[in-house]
């Protein structure tokens, strides 16, 4: 079973608390007693269950945005109730029980309830864990009708159990703009009628895809804090890296699923090298000691699954790269052929601007700046808004010896991001510290 998050109403409280034992059998903190161990507990179970409770009322009701609520109202109780009367006997159970009744509760109001009621009073109560129920949730929520930002955010409410607050501020939104994609997106659902299920067939591969590429860029947005330091947003990239294992765990035949896995776990692994004392290391610049050797391992491990499964695909390429780095013991023994030959591999699946981008710094490695530097002017017209694009670019200025070029892009690159961190880097890179 993936290891729990600390998820939606409950973070903020259970994060303080670190071994004895919970009713359900997973450990908790021997200083966390009364109300953060309930804290604790169900911070955990919100992320085994959550989605799923979801899921399935969904499924029993055909109406999303009633089973969100019912379920979001019920962590509430939970918050209350377990603090005060202590932890039930089945924590998973109280927590579908009182959802389900949340749910009656809320289509008592409505005109059409004894219909629904039928359906809701006659689905089974038991079992419920052994059906992976997230997966059909995650793979609607991952819908092409909606579009990505809808997507995103969708997936970070029903399938992660994350705040609209959380969200704004994990995708760089607005509380408001937040909640109208939410909106939004549940009423697309309910007016195409969008299915709750995991495709077959050759749609499964397109649609995987999809899903794959929000828990990417879930990934991807813990590490762009605005006005933050270097330090990723440990709680959504572990969420992110949960939900990877999540799928591909459900999905075992699916060698992408096990592509993104390997990719997320190489790219945790790194964190302790990456972010030191609050200020960003580049990657040619980590003490690579401080990488986490099990999760390298674990994404060795991953990444083998997916090889032997015969269907490679981009995110299994992806991972392969970051794997190159892994080899390495330093820097300077890169196999940078190796990196530049997967990346032209990877380009023919996904010829991307950000790939390209990527592909150019491993051909500044192979055949130097200059022929690097013709590639990324390539992109200008793609990547002019994007600050990672005039950083590069100022390294490779800087490398040829143009200086005062190098100096303009990296100032422009300092405007372009709002990470404190990259601002730091950038200004000592211009004043010549860096």
């Amino acid at each position: 079973m993936p290891p729990p998050r600390r998820g939606g109403a409950v973070r903020a409280d259970a994060r303080h608390a670190g071994p004895s034992s919970d009713p359900a059998g997973a450990p908790v903190p021997a200083a966390a007693t009364g109300a953060a161990a309930s804290d604790l507990l169900l911070a955990r179970v919100v992320r085994e269950e959550s989605a799923r409770i979801v899921a399935a009322l969904t499924a029993s009701l055909g109406n999303l945005d009633l089973a969100e609520e019912a379920v979001a109202d019920a962590v509430e109780e939970a918050l209350r109730e377990w603090r005060t009367r202590g932890i039930p006997p089945s924590p998973g159970g109280w927590l579908t029980q009182a959802a389900r009744h949340n749910a009656l509760d809320r289509m008592r109001r409505q005109k059409r309830y004894r219909e629904k009621l039928a359906l809701l009073a006659g689905a089974p109560s038991a079992g419920m864990a052994e059906i992976e129920e997230r997966l059909p949730l995650l793979f609607g929520c991952c819908h092409p009708a909606l579009s990505p930002d809808a997507q995103l955010a969708l997936t970070l409410r029903a399938v992660v159990g994350l705040t609209t607050a959380q969200i704004a501020r994990a995708t760089l939104s607005t509380e408001t703009a937040v909640q109208q994609r939410i909106v939004r997106a549940k009423r697309r659902i309910a007016e195409t009628g969008i299915p709750l299920r995991i495709p077959e067939g050759a749609e499964r591969a397109v649609r995987l895809d999809l899903v794959l590429t929000v828990v990417s860029v879930m990934y991807t947005s813990a590490h762009l804090v605005a006005g933050g330091d270097a330090s990723a947003d440990r709680d959504l990239a572990d969420d992110a890296l949960w939900l990877a294992r999540v799928v591909a765990d459900a999905l075992p035949r699916e060698a992408e699923a096990h592509g993104l896995l390997a990719l997320l776990e190489f790219h945790r692994a790194r964190e302790g090298a990456r972010a030191v004392g609050g200020e960003l290391v580049l990657l040619a610049d980590q003490d690579r000691s401080r990488w986490d050797r099990q999760l390298v391992a674990d994404a060795r491990a991953s990444l083998e699954r997916a090889a032997r499964l015969r269907h490679p695909g981009r995110w299994q390429l992806h991972a392969a790269i970051a794997a190159c780095h892994a080899d390495a013991q330093t820097s300077a023994d890169t196999d940078w052929l190796q990196v530049l030959t997967l990346y032209d591999l990877l380009g023919a699946r996904d010829p991307s601007p950000i790939v390209r981008l990527n592909r150019a710094v491993a051909l500044a490695q192979v055949e130097g700046p200059e022929a690097a530097l013709e590639e990324v002017d390539a992109l200008a017209s793609s990547l002019d808004g994007f600050h990672l694009w005039h950083a590069v670019r100022g390294r490779l200025l800087r490398d040829l010896g143009r200086t005062a070029e190098a100096d303009l892009a990296d100032s422009r690159a300092h405007e372009l991001t709002a990470n404190e961190a990259e601002r730091r880097l950038l200004a000592a890179r211009i004043a010549g510290e860096a």
